[in-house]
């Protein structure tokens, strides 16, 4: 708890597997894979990468133009690169802005995140991949993104931060007794005293309800009397007592 940061500061895919980073077992194959990857980042992307910014969830239809006219509001920018597909040509959705000054990058992370372009609303963040110590890509399991619809959420980074754990008492094993036996014992007897005890309810209440039902008839039977020949028999009670 002492270390614990809502945003990783070393990428480990089975804490980036966590909600909270506290597990201890993958949930899911990609964890595993991203587990047993091994991965360099590419060595043929040149650029300062503490001056570059991350920007994803961009128009398949948004070009280089529409992006250095937009990220240009914050400042000088030296290079922008729109990831695309080496068989197409199109783009992947994601690009990397690289800009001359710090300041600008600070302002662009900032206030651009969530900017909607082209009638999409784009996630901004810093450059991870030559940053961020351990990194392994989404494609090999790990990265911060995923939807609940992909199975592959990842946590710890700006977009989706880390939960702080809650520490929960730990159950002591002999809570229901000592020893795993003697659990198994106690829950068999107690089954075959609860199937007793049930019917012997039952046949007492058989027992009782005919002795219930004289008892309600005789209730009706006095609820349903008139009340006149009630009046005039306390009269002739009267009567006799004089």
């Amino acid at each position: 708890m002492a270390d614990w940061a809502p945003i990783a500061k070393e990428y480990d895919p089975l804490k980036a597997g966590s909600i909270d980073g506290t597990d201890e077992e993958p949930h899911d194959r990609a964890i595993w894979r991203a587990m047993l990857a091994r991965y360099l980042p590419n060595k043929g992307v040149t650029g300062d990468p503490h001056l570059t910014l991350f920007v994803a969830r961009l128009n398949l239809q948004t070009t280089e133009e529409k992006l250095k006219e937009v990220f240009s509001r914050y400042g000088d920018i030296r290079k922008i690169r729109l990831v695309r597909d080496l068989v197409t040509g199109f783009s992947k959705g994601y690009a990397f802005i690289e800009y001359k000054e710090e300041r600008a990058l600070l302002k662009a992370h900032r206030d651009a995140n969530r900017l909607v372009i082209d009638q999409h609303e784009i996630f901004v963040d810093f450059e991870l991949e030559r940053t961020l110590k351990g990194w392994i890509p989404r494609r090999l399991g790990g990265g911060f993104g995923g939807k609940k619809e992909s199975g592959q959420l990842r946590f710890g980074g700006r977009d989706r931060p880390f939960r702080k754990p809650i520490n929960l008492p730990n159950m002591k094993n002999d809570f229901y007794g000592e020893g795993s036996s003697e659990k198994r014992n106690w829950s068999r007897e107690g089954t075959r005293d609860w199937r007793t005890r049930d019917r012997d309810h039952e046949r007492s209440r058989d027992k009782r309800w005919p002795e219930r039902e004289r008892s309600w008839a005789w209730g009706d039977g006095e609820r349903e009397r008139d009340p006149k020949e009630e009046r005039s028999r306390g009269r002739e009670r009267k009567d006799r007592d004089r």
